[in-house]
């Protein structure tokens, strides 16, 4: 019993880990300074999901049948629940916006597994322009995109614990794909 316990609380916690690691890495000015994301809450919840889905998909496609996957949904849940009501969002209102910022994860989730299909970074730089960009034509579209491609690629025979715990979750963010930082 105690240990069942214990193995759940240490899947909380290191879901808790990851997590912490993809908002800090949507959170790196790079991202707003130098890719053009708009520095607004809008624009950090797509840098939020846009991390998240990297992790997701990576455990999703390693088959992780843990709590893990789960667990991240839930502290992405947590998260919005706590941001929304920092930013001064009304009691009343804060459920429907949390299942709408869910339900955007899930809809991400779809276009960007359809875009990582493609060969190419156009149908992806289109899906990071709709989201991230707010609709508007960016040059930083392409570069997120290789990003994008690139933190997809570095994930793809990694373990994700282990892979934040070294900080090697994500590529550099001065790394090819990007002119500055």
């Amino acid at each position: 019993m105690l240990e069942s316990l214990r193995t759940r609380a240490g899947a909380r916690r290191k879901a808790g880990e990851i997590y912490g690691a993809v908002v800090a890495r949507a959170r790196a000015p790079y991202f707003y300074a130098d890719l053009g994301v708009p520095d607004t809450p809008s624009g950090r919840y797509e840098m939020v999901t846009l991390h998240l889905f990297l992790i997701l998909e990576r455990l999703r496609a390693a088959g992780d049948a843990s709590d893990l996957p789960r667990l991240l949904a839930e502290a992405f849940v947590v998260d919005m629940d706590d941001s929304l009501r920092e930013l001064g969002t009304g009691d009343l209102s804060v459920a429907r916006k949390v299942n709408r910022a869910a339900a955007g994860l899930y809809e991400r989730t779809i276009a960007y597994r359809a875009a990582l299909t493609e060969p190419d970074d156009a149908k992806l730089a289109a899906v990071l322009t709709e989201h991230a960009y707010a609709g508007s034509a960016h040059p930083g579209s392409e570069v997120l995109a290789r990003y994008f491609r690139d933190a997809t690629a570095l994930l793809a025979d990694a373990d994700v614990g282990e892979a934040i715990g070294a900080g090697h979750a994500f590529p550099p963010l001065n790394h090819p794909a990007g002119e500055a930082a």
